[in-house]
Parts: structure tokens; C-alpha cells; sequence
């Protein structure tokens, strides 16, 4: 419940994530308005103040965020790109992005949203995830297959100098992560910036701590 123009509004909230520690009733949001005017909830909440900063809790914005970074060659990890599919499916698994380089080397890579921060550290997930820990297991198999496999944290606020996963929420994805990590995936954290408007811009890349 959004408070606009002294209506409480029921709104949109584009994110899996419990995310208790960053709605708290009087924090300041960013709002805007569905394409759909039929739709049940008339406003998407895309980000919060927190603490004096924007958080962008919107999960469906960080892959937009990594494919023009991919399509801009902002990332180191990979070279000259031939092709860059979304949504690809190997061996019966969906992945967020096919990457195939003009090297030959290709590429299954999984995007996590990050919005949780303690102590300058991020950590995923906020809340238990089956999905998160499956598709670890699947990118160990893609590894053993010969391609590369990877998973990118973007964390999607600027307050973050390292990244772990949140053992003490879901251990079992901790020992996924880690599991994957041994068996060749590769394994990289992203901080971002969030403008006044919600935008969010790929800002850095911190440790992972594992």
C-alpha cells in the first residue's frame, strides 16, 4: 500500500523477494503508471528510499541491464560477441542468456536481482529459492557439456563493497553456489547506480565471497 496524493494505493511489485527490511511503512518510493488501465493494481512500484538511497527492487530490470552492457562490450569477461539470445534453452534447462563469442567460446549465463545490503555486504537470497538452487545444478551440467557456464549478481543499489550468498536464509543455495563455483562456473557480482527516476545504471563490479 503506496500512499499517492493522500490515496492509499495497492500497487505492482515486480519482485519475488520478501524485501521486509526495505518496505517499511514511511519510506519514500517511485511509482509509475501500468501501460494497462484495465489492470488490477494501477501503479508498479519500481524503487525505494532507504536509508537515504534509492533501492530499484524491480527483478525484471536487471536483465535489460546486462544485455545492453553484453551488447556494449562493457563486460570484461567476454570478448568480440557473434550472437545473444534471450531465454535459451539447452538440454531442456531456460537460461536468461545465450552467449556465443567470435572466439568460439559460448556461454549459458543466469542473472540474479539483488536488493538486500548488511553492512555494506550484499547478499541473495532474501527469500528461500528451489529455482535459485536448480538453476545452479543445471549450469554445473552445462559446464560438464563443454560450455561456459555463469551467474551474475546485480545488486541493485550503490552501497555494496563485496557480495555472499545468504547462508543463514537458505543454506542450501549457499552450498549450491559454492558447489558450482568448484565444478567451473563462473561466479561475479555487479553493484549499480539508481537514478531519481529509477534508472538503473551498472556501476561496478565488487568481490564475491564465498
Amino acid at each position: 500500500l503506496v500512499d499517492i496524493d493522500g490515496k492509499f494505493e495497492k500497487v505492482h511489485v515486480p519482485n519475488s523477494g520478501r524485501l521486509k527490511e526495505i518496505l517499511v511503512s514511511g519510506n519514500a518510493v517511485l511509482v509509475s503508471p501500468a501501460a494497462n488501465p484495465e489492470r488490477k493494481t494501477r501503479y508498479t512500484l519500481k524503487a525505494v528510499k532507504h536509508e537515504g538511497i534509492w533501492v530499484s527492487i524491480d527483478s525484471t530490470a536487471v536483465n535489460d541491464l546486462i544485455e545492453d552492457a553484453l551488447k556494449k562490450g562493457w563486460l570484461p569477461q567476454f570478448g568480440r560477441i557473434k550472437e545473444l539470445r534471450r531465454e535459451a534453452v539447452y538440454k531442456g534447462s531456460r537460461f536468461d542468456f545465450y552467449i556465443s563469442e567470435e572466439n568460439g567460446r559460448e556461454c549459458f549465463l543466469e542473472v540474479k536481482s539483488v536488493t538486500l545490503v548488511k553492512g555494506r555486504i550484499a547478499m541473495f537470497p532474501d527469500a528461500p529459492t528451489e529455482r535459485g538452487r536448480k538453476h545452479l545444478m543445471e549450469l554445473i551440467e552445462v559446464v560438464k557439456n563443454g560450455y561456459r557456464g555463469m551467474v551474475i549478481f546485480c545488486i541493485q543499489r550503490p552501497d555494496a563493497d563485496a557480495f555472499r550468498p545468504y547462508d543463514e536464509n537458505d543454506p542450501a543455495f549457499g552450498k549450491a553456489l559454492r558447489e558450482a563455483r568448484k565444478n567451473g562456473v563462473e561466479v561475479f557480482a555487479y553493484k549499480c547506480k539508481v537514478k531519481d527516476d529509477g534508472e538503473l545504471i551498472l556501476y561496478k563490479e565488487v568481490d564475491v565471497k564465498l
